[in-house]
């Protein structure tokens, strides 16, 4: 992924993890706590990795994406008139949930690969991530790295 990509990417998820934040304390004002409280409960998901570096891809996938914070929210909206307190519930939920989200991606943590716990759609994390040759100005590694690129 070129680092463009991947800074717009990020800059565009701390600006979801903002936008949860304003909500949840203009919406809800005395639930606001309930987004740092709740912050670490996401990455609960993670557990699947006990079993496999596939099925902790699929759980952490499953949890970490903005389809079902969007869901929360929609029942948030839906269940208003109907039931306030379940609508308050489900609008927090909806922000912390995006809150996480968001802060994840921006802080360079994307959607897991199946391979390894260290390789997301933004790229490698972790300690020494390996460089892409667009990040590295056209050298992927060293000079004895077969990924290695041609001078320009």
């Amino acid at each position: 992924m070129t680092r463009q990509i991947n800074i717009t990417q990020r800059v565009e998820a701390a600006g979801a993890a903002l936008i949860a934040l304003v909500a949840v304390v203009m919406l809800y004002p005395e639930w606001w706590w309930v987004i740092l409280a709740a912050f670490l409960a996401f990455d609960l998901s993670m557990l699947g990795y006990a079993r496999s570096t596939a099925a902790g891809a699929t759980t952490y996938n499953a949890v970490h994406n903005y389809a079902f914070p969007a869901l929360a929210g929609l029942v948030a909206l839906a269940t208003e008139p109907v039931s306030p307190g379940t609508s308050t519930a489900a609008g927090v939920l909806a922000c912390a949930w995006a809150f996480h989200v968001g802060v994840d991606r921006a802080l360079g943590y994307g959607l897991k690969l199946p391979d390894s716990f260290r390789n997301t759609h933004l790229g490698e994390i972790g300690k020494n991530p390996k460089r892409t040759a667009d990040e590295d100005g056209g050298c992927a590694g060293g000079s004895d790295d077969p990924r290695r690129l041609p001078s320009k």
